[in-house]
């Protein structure tokens, strides 16, 4: 039997609007590091292949595309990228994945950070890429304005689809400079020979010279490769154009379906986008997002969220499938979804801890039991937790 791949998607006090209220929540130390360090020893206990972490230069609001004035809702959040090198040092073996933007962001700092990340955890860094097209946070920096589309339905205007177009494709080129900012220093470019004083072979370090609309970018990094080579790139997609930039330049694509024919569907979409792009090399993973609340007491789990509802005065409405039942039953459904194509799952917990600490300790030996996820970790890199090979570097002679 194919082995599952399992992740965990963190957010605050969970992906419910109303977590922080919940008895089992933690809203006093949601700022602390020691909260997220519990958060990612819970996935990690769990085997976890890997753990993102949601960023924004927004405040988390209950409007889309706009901010709001409510104060029932977690508002603020620390940095993702900050959070995952204090979570380096006090894990071993999950994968850390924090969300940098492609919009505001410059490459270069992107990929010093992810490159530093991946030597502080010894190999297990990512980055999940993010395009914003909202006006509000374009206002923090003065360097661009955008058009007031506000409702997911305007982006299917042809003023939508123009923004969605320039901005994902800022984003391929973002993602192909950070990338040549990795493989700009061979690996082999320090000597660090004291006796000859030479640290140093120069003609090991390169220009990646990238010249586009947005960017250009001469280089080298000032940041060694990094142990995995390439880190692993991982990006949330949840139409054609999206797939597209996910198939020309990720590792792992997440995605949305609803249903088991959904996502027969959106794999088809995923595979065709591809050969669109003349992907080469190692396929995309795909991994299906669910926003979870679990409990081993048949019904529980669904009225723990309607209090939440309740108490949010609206009911959680979601991009990915709400899915409240019990460990058994959610091991039921991302077997059957695993046989639509797909590789492995990112879990939202509607509430944390408990809902991770749910996965970890509850779905996991399920899905032991089955044989369908591992009883141990299996390689020390990120990459390899996902069978992926670390990759050439595109600058170096060939042997």
């Amino acid at each position: 039997m194919t082995r599952l791949h399992l992740s965990a998607a963190l957010d605050g006090a969970g992906w419910h609007p109303a977590a922080w209220r919940d008895p089992a929540a933690r809203p006093a130390d949601l700022f602390s590091a020691g909260y997220w360090t519990g958060l990612a020893a819970e996935a990690e206990r769990g085997l976890l292949d890997l753990i993102t972490i949601e960023d924004s230069f927004a405040l988390q609001s209950s409007r889309f595309g706009l901010p709001d004035d409510r104060t029932d809702q977690v508002r603020g959040r620390l940095d993702a990228v900050l959070i995952a090198a204090r979570l380096a040092p006090a894990t071993s073996r999950i994968g850390l994945v924090p969300t940098a933007g492609t919009t505001h962001n410059e490459p270069f700092h992107v990929a010093i950070g992810i490159a530093s990340l991946d030597y502080a955890s010894h190999g297990r860094a990512g980055w999940r890429p993010q395009v914003s097209g909202r006006a509000h946070e374009a206002a923090h920096f003065g360097r661009r304005t955008f058009p007031g589309i506000f409702e997911p339905a305007a982006f299917r205007t042809p003023e939508g689809r123009a923004l969605i177009a320039e901005l994902f494709g800022e984003a391929a080129d973002a993602v192909e400079v950070v990338r040549r900012l990795w493989d700009s220093w061979e690996d082999d470019a320090e000597i660090r020979d004291a006796a000859t004083g030479r640290f140093l072979d120069r003609d090991k370090l390169h220009y990646i010279d990238f010249e586009g609309p947005r960017f250009s970018v001469r280089g080298p990094s000032i940041t060694p490769r990094p142990p995995q080579g390439q880190p692993l790139v991982t990006a949330l997609a949840h139409d054609v154009v999206p797939y597209e930039f996910a198939a020309g330049g990720a590792d792992v694509v997440y995605v949305t379906p609803h249903s088991r024919p959904d996502a027969v569907t959106i794999v088809a979409q995923v595979r065709e986008a591809e050969r669109t792009v003349g992907r080469t090399g190692e396929p995309l993973r795909i991994f299906a997002d669910l926003l979870v609340f679990l409990d081993t007491e048949p019904g529980a789990a669904a009225a723990r969220k309607a209090r939440l509802d309740d108490l949010d005065g609206a009911a959680l409405t979601s991009d990915a499938e709400i899915f409240a039942g019990t460990p058994g039953e959610l091991a039921d459904l991302l077997l059957d979804w695993r046989d639509a194509g797909l590789d492995g799952f990112r879990l939202r917990p509607g509430v944390l801890p408990s809902d991770l600490a749910a996965i970890s300790r509850e779905l996991v030996p399920v899905l032991q039991g089955r044989g369908a996820f591992r009883t141990a970790y299996e390689s020390g890199t990120l990459r390899g937790h996902l069978g992926l090979p670390r990759p050439a570097n595109r600058y170096a002679a060939a042997p």
